[in-house]
């Protein structure tokens, strides 16, 4: 069966029936989300989605999310779907008075990140509850759209004083010809990147994280973009050109290649 043209959409286990679709109608600002990368029926990193979805769902619900039921959720909703090679979300809203968590998967096409370098476009804004993947981010989608209008390819968010904090859909490293640098301001930690920052020393390249400003760029020779999707070279941040480095590039993807997949 070829991937369909649409996603393939279920809200807690079946198709949803327009009264499941209220929950994500009229709630769907609030709640939180996990995005994954399918193939043959395996993820990178599962656990680690596990884990984001069992602790966000403490976070904003106060109470856990079973990790053997979202992996249900997400194998049938894959067999609805009739393929293997995927980009699925999960999805986690609670209405009011429910006594559960409502849990919508789609699936779509798989998507790969384009292999051309970004340009990115800084920003000044910064994620409010930025461990939390959660739903309603406006600011980060009209930047994006805002970047692209002026010719960049996604926008970077920075805080006060100009400190760069994360892509809007990414994390971002930047590399000074000996080790790698991740920004130690309040973000989202990408399954991506935990999957690849403690590989990175073994494949002998330091990885640390550390203050990183828009001002100090230029101290920095390459820089790269992670997130399910995969991972891309930095070629410009505004005015600061990057080298696109070959073997820093090699070396990031085989860490990240490495990693085992996960059946669902």
């Amino acid at each position: 069966m070829t991937t369909p043209p649409v996603p393939h959409i279920e809200i807690d286990g079946r198709l949803p029936s327009t009264e499941d679709l209220v929950v994500p109608a009229l709630y769907g600002g609030y709640g939180h989300f996990t995005a994954m990368q399918v193939r043959e029926g395996r993820v990178r990193g599962l656990a680690l989605h596990l884990a984001r979805l069992d602790a966000n769902t403490a976070d904003v619900f106060g109470t856990g999310l079973d990790g053997d039921l979202v992996r249900a959720r997400v194998r049938h909703a894959l067999d609805g779907a009739g393929i293997r090679d995927a980009s699925v979300r999960v999805y986690v809203q609670w209405a009011p008075g429910a006594d559960a968590a409502t849990l919508m998967v789609t699936v779509r096409a798989p998507a790969t990140m384009p292999e051309t370098p970004q340009a990115l476009m800084s920003v000044p804004y910064q994620r409010p509850f930025a461990h939390i993947k959660h739903l309603g981010g406006f600011a980060q989608t009209h930047y994006g759209v805002l970047a692209r209008r002026a010719g960049f390819d996604d926008a970077l968010l920075t805080g006060p004083g100009g400190v760069v904090v994360e892509g809007a859909v990414t994390n971002i490293g930047f590399y000074d010809g000996t080790s790698v640098t991740w920004p130690d301001a309040p973000a989202l930690l990408g399954i991506t990147m935990a999957l690849v920052e403690p590989r990175l020393p073994e494949a002998g390249v330091p990885s640390m994280r550390g203050p990183v400003t828009l001002d100090a760029l230029s101290s920095y020779r390459a820089a790269f973009v992670m997130n399910s999707q995969g991972i891309a070279p930095v070629r410009r941040i505004d005015d600061t050109e990057f080298t696109v480095d070959p073997q820093l590039m090699k070396t990031v993807t085989a860490a990240y290649d490495a990693v085992p997949w996960d059946r669902v």
